[in-house]
């Protein structure tokens, strides 16, 4: 169960502690249980739903989107930050990208950037739980999970040394396609017409985040691919406000 807890631990902000420093081994199979780590997210936003009913719509949505942030300790949001401003102000040069993204401070386009993710994010949820479909709050951070797992497995990671080369170099290939084609079905099981809106929305928007990451950096990074799981669970849950409503 290590690798479970290495993923809950660098994933969620819940209070997890391990023993000692994993192995690379352990650190590459962590990447399998991401998708789980997801569902516990979305079991916690499902019964957090679920105790909210009867509080106003939108305070019901601020605080739901509050928690989902919560979770997460805004580490994917930093990392989505850190992209916007290394994307505009590297002017398509990869170095110079590369530098910007290990600035610590956030630009205006940044700002911009998490405010809008964050708006839609919102209003996407006001309109599930409007329409009691707060159980296929489940999805977003599942695909979203599974979709870091995707790119690690196919995409090349362009920094040396660190926790994010361990993942790409040693995370077991065949075991990550049966746990992405498991999650495939399992999604598509509970959601039925609305969780296929939403894989074929994610898969367009994975194929086309990955291109760009990979014709200016090469592959990607940590901030990229946390921008990536920030940017896919925004369009599943937009996807799934759409189909219901």
């Amino acid at each position: 169960m290590t690798p479970f807890w290495i993923a809950l631990q660098f994933l969620s902000s819940l209070p997890v502690r391990l023993p000692g420093m994993p192995e690379p081994r352990e650190m590459g199979r962590s990447l399998l249980w991401y998708p789980v780590v997801g569902l516990l997210f979305g079991l916690l936003l499902w019964l957090a739903s679920g105790l909210l009913q009867g509080v106003a719509v939108p305070l019901h949505a601020a605080l739901l989107l509050a928690l989902w942030v919560l979770l997460s300790g805004g580490l994917h949001l930093d990392g989505l930050a850190d992209s916007a401003d290394a994307w505009l102000g590297g002017f398509g040069d990869r170095e110079r990208t590369l530098q910007i993204m290990k600035d610590p401070r956030s630009g205006p386009i940044a700002v911009v950037t998490l405010v809008l993710v964050l708006l839609l994010k919102f209003c996407a949820l006001w309109v599930l739980v409007e329409q009691g479909a707060a159980g296929l709050l489940l999805l977003a951070p599942v695909i979203g999970r599974a979709a870091m797992l995707g790119l690690f497995l196919g995409t090349p990671y362009v920094r040396a040394g660190g926790l994010g080369a361990a993942l790409a170099e040693h995370v077991p290939r065949r075991s990550a396609c049966w746990v992405l084609l498991a999650c495939t079905l399992a999604c598509l099981a509970l959601g039925g017409r609305a969780a296929l809106l939403s894989l074929l929305s994610a898969g367009l928007a994975f194929g086309w985040l990955r291109h760009l990451m990979c014709k200016r950096l090469g592959g990607t990074t940590g901030d990229t691919a946390g921008a990536l799981l920030e940017l896919l669970e925004l369009v599943v849950v937009v996807s799934l406000a759409l189909a219901v409503s």
